[in-house]
């Protein structure tokens, strides 16, 4: 049985400082079950490999600038698990920043301290850091790796990740779109189709549901019309959503035809949700930037119109508690 402890704030920044490229986190760690940011850039991060414009310039020049490929870490204090929605090619700085916040009693490498992984999808994003599990790095034993049919079957069917079953350092378990999967008492993930480049395997976000709020992540999808769900509908089940923000807006990528590359635009998103009421948007927090997108540094004029939209936007190291936070209650 869970006792509630309330949380100073709905979303708690414990990023006070960058040591050495990496997040320095501090600050009480909660008792109650949580999300952790641990990454907010697209899939090739920040600053992208051979990025030689203005836009990956500061990142290139301050390492506190650089963010990590968009991923997800959740968090049960009471049972010391952890699971991380996407392996992403940042996975061990990102098991490090985990460290800090949710340490774990790991005495050997091959205990990665991790309960799960979900998969979203099979773009290098969001499943390479799968490599960091096998057997010339952590030798992990029977870490499981929730997948979809189509994503299942790739792992299973090409190399190295097929490696990585036969030597048992991964466990695979089904996913199956709108059937929760219980991690543990009171927390359950939900995957959900959507409409994206599927060349490998589907597409799913997720719902991540806690004793008390729900977390809606959908990092990576066409456009919100291509999906056979509402996203207003979607928004109205959850407490937070953290959504695609790839693109800010079309132009983002001079020489290039957008439409190869389908997202919603920041500017799209914001203007079909502009008319919701003033709490709704407030739940909407973007993530998964391309390093042309100016919110992928974190300040400026287009984080300041995204705030003035009432929305906001996702920062490495921030938690999101899985439990009603009682206004004006703190812990």
């Amino acid at each position: 049985m869970r006792h509630h402890l309330f949380w100073p704030c709905t979303v708690l920044l414990l990023v006070l400082g960058m040591v050495l490229g990496g997040c320095a986190m501090q600050g009480r760690r909660p008792s109650e079950p949580f999300i952790v940011v641990l990454g907010v850039a697209q899939d090739a991060g920040y600053p992208q490999a051979a990025c030689r414009k203005a836009c990956c310039a500061p990142a290139w020049r301050d390492a506190s600038a650089r963010r990590h490929v968009a991923c997800l870490g959740i968090v049960d204090p009471e049972t010391g698990q952890r699971w991380l929605i996407d392996a992403t090619p940042d996975v061990r700085e990102q098991l490090r920043m985990l460290d800090a916040i949710a340490p774990v009693a790991a005495d050997n490498v091959s205990q990665v301290g991790l309960a799960g992984i979900l998969l979203t999808h099979a773009h290098i994003g969001h499943y390479l850091g799968l490599a960091q599990l096998g057997r010339e790095v952590t030798g992990a034993r029977g870490v499981a790796v929730y997948a979809m049919p189509r994503m299942r079957a790739f792992l299973e069917g090409n190399g190295p990740w097929d490696q990585l079953v036969s030597l048992g350092n991964i466990e695979l378990r089904d996913l199956a779109a709108g059937v929760p999967v219980e991690l543990a008492p009171g927390i359950t993930v939900t995957a959900m189709v959507v409409p994206h480049r599927d060349e490998y395997a589907e597409t799913v976000g997720f719902v991540i549901a806690g004793p008390g709020r729900r977390v809606l992540y959908v990092p990576d999808i066409d456009k919100w019309a291509s999906w056979d769900r509402r996203i207003e509908d979607e928004l109205a089940r959850v407490d937070v959503a953290y959504l695609d923000g790839t693109f800010f807006a079309n132009g983002e990528i001079p020489g290039r035809d957008m439409r190869e590359i389908p997202h919603p635009f920041v500017e799209e998103t914001m203007g079909r949700l502009g008319a919701l009421p003033a709490s709704e948007r407030a739940k909407v927090r973007f993530i998964h930037f391309n390093h042309t997108n100016p919110l992928c540094r974190g300040e400026g004029a287009a984080v300041r119109r995204v705030g003035a939209g009432g929305f906001g936007v996702a920062r490495e190291g921030e938690l999101m508690p899985l439990v009603r936070v009682p206004s004006g209650e703190v812990e």
